[in-house]
């Protein structure tokens, strides 16, 4: 079975290339817009940048291809200073996607699987989500994962080329980018963390070996064809509890000092940092039972495991007092 992943470089893409790569019932084709000098994970292809004046030519990448995942995209952008966010999230994310959709389907790809976000449905929750919940974006990089959806829906009823759409929450692995990076080397460096009262409120993470292999069921299994999963490792946690990890995953003690959430959701708003007070205190639960139950799927590594495995990997390629990429992961 011949394997296209888009975004082959990327933090999602590069980690899904190095466990298939591993597989050998798998022939591994990557595409990439950037320019190599080596291609470590395998045989990459290199692409005309999505966010150019010109569309995309698939083409090459596309022969003889049986199942393709998109993980390239336009993510969130901390500060972005476009002057119209929503437009370039569209370019990219909406009108690129349902480009390659099209294209794949002329070109006889049998599934086309899509990495959307869970962010489709809002920054917090009352009760965990299931795949019914309402769609609440509240980003343009959220709306255009929903119009991405949407697009890609109506050409997959209209080809007969089967789509799968996976919303995963946060994803966390070695040299994690974006807060979960920060977090990690914050908790590394012994820093001052003002979080020791943020414990009431509850979070779905998902590890990145937990996501390719949930990724990886869903290239062949028949029970995935045209349908949407919720995804998360399972186990749900507070902001206080997730630091307390990482600190024993490091062999680190956190320094967490208490504070009131109140106080902190408002000295977050006044230097501009809504959103990241939004993620450290409030709650954003995921059900992935349609997975389990339909897929027959279950989380193959603990959150214990996985972030053991994310602390041991984070500093082995960088060092401690580096932030590291300042790009997010999904749902950042």
């Amino acid at each position: 079975m011949k394997i296209l992943v888009t975004g082959a470089t990327g933090f999602i893409g590069s980690a899904l290339m190095e466990r298939l790569a591993k597989d050998p019932r798998y022939q591994v084709v990557g595409t990439t817009r950037k320019n190599l000098s080596h291609d470590p994970q395998g045989p990459l292809i290199r692409v005309k940048d999505m966010e150019g004046p010109e569309e995309t030519d698939w083409t090459l990448a596309l022969r003889k291809v049986d199942v393709l995942i998109h993980t390239a995209g336009r993510a969130h952008i901390l500060h972005d200073k476009s002057p119209d966010p929503l437009a370039l999230f569209r370019k990219v994310n909406v009108d690129g996607a349902c480009l390659l959709a099209r294209q794949a389907a002329l070109a006889g790809v049998r599934r086309f699987i899509f990495l959307s976000s869970i962010g489709v449905h809002g920054t917090r929750t009352q009760r965990p989500l299931t795949e019914n919940s309402t769609l609440h974006p509240a980003s343009p990089y959220a709306i255009s994962k929903v119009e991405a959806e949407q697009g890609l829906r109506r050409i997959a009823k209209k080809t007969g080329m089967e789509l799968v759409i996976i919303r995963p929450p946060l994803v966390y692995g070695p040299n994690a980018p974006g807060n979960f990076g920060r977090l990690l080397d914050a908790v590394a460096k012994s820093l001052p963390l003002p979080l020791a009262s943020v414990h009431t409120n509850r979070r779905s993470f998902i590890a990145m070996d937990n996501l390719t292999d949930f990724i990886t069921l869903c290239m062949e299994h028949p029970n995935a064809a045209n349908e949407t999963f919720l995804i998360a490792d399972g186990e749900d946690l507070s902001t206080r509890a997730l630091i307390q990890k990482l600190g024993k995953a490091l062999g680190k003690k956190p320094r967490l000092l208490p504070f009131p959430p109140r106080i902190l959701e408002k000295a977050a708003a006044i230097f501009g940092r809504k959103d990241l007070a939004e993620k450290l205190l409030d709650s954003f639960q995921i059900d992935i039972g349609k997975a389990r139950t339909r897929l027959n799927w279950t989380p193959p590594l603990s959150l214990d495991e996985a972030l053991a495995i994310t602390a041991q990997g984070h500093f082995g390629t960088r060092k401690p007092d580096s932030h590291g990429s300042p790009g997010p992961s999904v749902q950042e």
